[in-house]
C-alpha cells in the first residue's frame, strides 16, 4: 500500500511539473494568447479591405453597365433622328395627348443624326487641296476620323504570308530535263557493280584452251531455217485446189442486197 501511495504521488508530481515545462517553455499560453488576439485583427483589417474592394469592383460594374447602357440609348437615338418632332407635326415619342414628352423625345433633341457614309466617287478633275500654311500657321492637323480600313478585308500577317509564301515548283520544273537519261545510266552501272557472272575466274594466260567447243544449234541440226515470215506468208497450191467445191459461207447474205435493183420509186425507175 505504501509502494502504490509513494508511486502515485510521483505520477503527480511528474504531471505537475511537465504541465508547468510545457506550458512555459514549449506551449506558452500567454505568448499563443498574444498571437491569437494579433492574427483576429489581422484577420478584421482583412475582411473590411475586402469588403471595400468587392464595395468597389460592384460600383465599378455598376458604372459600366449604366454608360454601356447609356451609349446603347443614344447610339439608337441617332438612328431614329428622323422621327424627331416638328413645330408643324409632333413625332411618335412625343404624342399631344401626354401632360410630358417620353424620355426618347428629348434624347432626340439632344443628339445629332447618325450620317450614313456613302462610297466616294471619283471625280473627274484633280482634287486640288489649297495651301493654308500662309492664312493659318498653327493649323494643327486633324486625327483620323477611322482608325481601322473600312471594309471586309483580310489581316495584313495574312495576305503578307500569302505573297511571300515559298516557291511550289511543279514535278516538271522541279525535275531536270534529262532526268530519264541519268536514271538509265545510274540503272545500268548498278547493274554492273552488282551482277553475277556464273563463270569463275580463271587466272591464266589462256582460260579457254582446255575448253570444249560447243556448236550453234542452226548448224549442227539438220533443221533448216523456214521461209515463212521472210519470203512468203501463205502457201499457195493451186494444183490442189482443183475439182474443189468453192467456199460457203456458214450464214446467209443479207436481204438488203438482194433487193438492190428491185425497188421502184413513185415513176417507175428502178432505184
Amino acid at each position: 500500500m505504501k509502494m502504490n501511495f509513494y508511486n502515485k504521488m510521483a505520477v503527480k508530481i511528474q504531471q505537475r511539473w511537465r504541465g508547468f515545462y510545457v506550458r512555459k517553455y514549449v506551449h506558452n499560453y500567454y505568448a499563443r494568447k498574444r498571437y491569437l488576439e494579433g492574427l483576429t485583427r489581422k484577420n478584421e483589417h482583412i475582411r473590411r479591405d475586402l469588403e471595400k474592394f468587392a464595395e468597389f469592383q460592384r460600383r465599378e460594374r455598376k458604372r459600366i453597365a449604366l454608360e454601356k447602357e447609356e451609349q446603347e440609348k443614344k447610339i439608337q437615338a441617332q438612328r431614329l433622328h428622323f422621327l424627331l418632332s416638328t413645330k408643324q407635326c409632333p413625332g411618335v415619342f412625343n404624342s399631344p395627348f401626354r401632360a410630358e414628352p417620353d424620355e426618347m423625345e428629348l434624347r432626340l433633341r439632344t443628339v445629332k443624326p447618325l450620317l450614313v457614309r456613302s462610297a466616294p466617287k471619283e471625280r473627274k478633275t484633280p482634287n486640288i487641296t489649297p495651301d493654308l500654311s500662309s492664312v493659318m500657321p498653327n493649323r494643327e492637323r486633324l486625327p483620323p476620323i477611322h482608325k481601322k480600313t473600312q471594309g471586309p478585308f483580310r489581316p495584313a500577317l495574312e495576305v503578307q504570308q500569302q505573297r511571300y509564301r515559298p516557291l511550289e515548283p511543279s514535278l516538271r520544273v522541279a525535275t531536270s530535263i534529262t532526268a530519264l537519261e541519268e536514271a538509265r545510266e545510274e540503272l545500268k552501272l548498278h547493274e554492273w557493280r552488282t551482277r553475277v557472272i556464273d563463270q569463275t575466274f580463271l587466272p591464266f594466260s589462256n582460260p579457254s584452251r582446255n575448253k570444249r567447243y560447243e556448236g550453234l544449234m542452226h548448224t549442227s541440226t539438220p533443221f533448216e531455217q523456214v521461209a515463212y515470215g521472210t519470203k512468203h506468208f501463205r502457201d499457195e497450191h493451186k494444183e490442189l485446189l482443183q475439182g474443189k467445191k468453192p467456199f460457203k459461207t456458214v450464214f446467209t447474205t443479207c436481204h438488203v442486197f438482194d433487193k438492190f435493183g428491185r425497188l421502184y420509186s413513185d415513176a417507175g425507175n428502178i432505184v
